[in-house]
């Protein structure tokens, strides 16, 4: 050490060469004792396949670059294992084979329209989205489940909602639009959670509702693009959310006594705004 003291009777030390050298081989030691510990980890090789003890690797590391620890020239480069592939599951495989069940009810006066129509309804369901339907004429519901070969978990849900659209009344076309189309929903509700109305004015109110030959109700779903479904004092709408969200309003102007030609102004506005957005 060379030394020099100051007033302040204080010691400063100043580094040689031969510290220089000794600190060059810190990095060295400090990487080969990491080495060393991994080993006694893993089983670690060198380039020639050989298994390496800690020792061994001890003296290999040293003959190697510090910074970039890069391989002799004649020596080959490591095989690295194959990358791994894994194909995508299938619906039967995320559900660990679990076979998954639907029941729809059907209410007493549907069971004849679903008799005339079960073609048209067993075909898009067992055909198209690969799910397993039957009639149970016992308990009289249809039942729905999957099997290996269905595609999406999905279906399973999509089929059910479609046999229970057509269960409330609507037309098969219309219905099928639930198996092809994700955003479409089905909303239901009373009359009497609008207003409690009785006897007459319930009567009035339903007329306001279809109008002279259902000419209020198709003009509503023209214009909203939905489709309505009047079943006594029950209304169901089939449509995307924006458009259930228009028609409900308007359904409820005339529930509530409003003139269908006020409603049918009001309408229009919202139609062409619709129009504007999409």
């Amino acid at each position: 050490h060379n030394t020099v003291h100051t007033t302040h009777s204080h010691t400063q030390t100043y580094p040689t060469k031969v510290h220089h050298h000794l600190l060059s081989f810190v990095p060295t030691l400090v990487r080969s004792l990491c080495i060393i510990v991994a080993s006694h980890l893993t089983n670690l090789q060198n380039f020639d396949g050989e298994f390496l003890g800690p020792v061994h690797l001890l003296f290999v590391h040293s003959s190697m670059e510090v910074d970039g620890a890069t391989p002799a020239p004649n020596s080959e480069p490591s095989s690295l294992p194959a990358k791994l592939n894994f194909g995508p599951l299938t619906s039967h495989e995320i559900s660990a084979g679990v076979v998954q069940f639907r029941r729809v009810s059907v209410p007493p006066h549907r069971y004849t329209p679903l008799k005339k129509a079960w073609l048209d309804i067993y075909n898009p369901i067992y055909n198209e989205m690969k799910i397993d339907i039957r009639m149970n004429l016992k308990s009289r519901k249809v039942e729905l489940k999957t099997k290996p070969e269905t595609p999406d978990i999905s279906n399973l849900q999509k089929c059910a909602d479609f046999v229970q659209a057509f269960m409330l009344g609507f037309d098969i076309p219309d219905a099928i639009a639930l198996l092809r189309l994700d955003e479409l929903y089905i909303e239901s509700f009373e009359i009497k959670d609008v207003k409690t109305l009785r006897g007459e004015h319930l009567s009035r109110a339903i007329g306001r509702l279809s109008g002279k030959g259902g000419k209020t109700k198709f003009a509503i779903e023209n214009a909203t693009r939905t489709r309505i479904v009047i079943a006594d004092t029950k209304i169901h709408i089939l449509g995307s959310f924006a458009s259930i969200k228009v028609a409900r309003d308007s359904l409820c102007s005339l529930i509530l006594g409003s003139p269908a030609g006020k409603v049918y102004s009001k309408l229009r506005a919202v139609a062409a705004r619709l129009a504007e957005r999409f």
